[in-house]
């Protein structure tokens, strides 16, 4: 019996280097496009909570508010300090009515 020790007849290890270098390829080009197609679908999204919609609209409202005004604040504390500034109690209480309404309206 004679034995080929070339192995020149058996082409089995050769074709199957061929096929899995053929597999190696398939399984590339089908990895990237799976993964173009993930890039493609996947979009980034933010989503506002009702809270953070209102806290937003306040800082609107806050930013929008009058300056204080210092010299006002000045002239108010010299009439308390001195006696001179005097409570109008119905005023007051006006005042403190309309605010809380407002208060509830927000």
């Amino acid at each position: 019996m004679a034995m080929n020790i070339n192995n020149l007849g058996n082409n089995t290890p050769v074709k199957q280097k061929i096929d899995n270098q053929a597999q190696v390829k398939q399984d590339a080009v089908k990895s990237s496009v799976s993964n173009e197609q993930a890039k493609a679908v996947r979009q980034d999204s933010v989503s506002l909570t009702p809270q953070a919609k209102q806290l937003s609209e306040l800082q609107k409202k806050a930013a929008d508010a009058p300056v204080v005004n210092q010299k006002k604040i000045e002239e108010l504390k010299k009439a308390i300090s001195s006696g001179e500034y005097k409570i109008d109690p119905e005023k007051l209480a006006a005042n403190i009515a309309g605010f809380e309404f407002e208060l509830e309206k927000a």
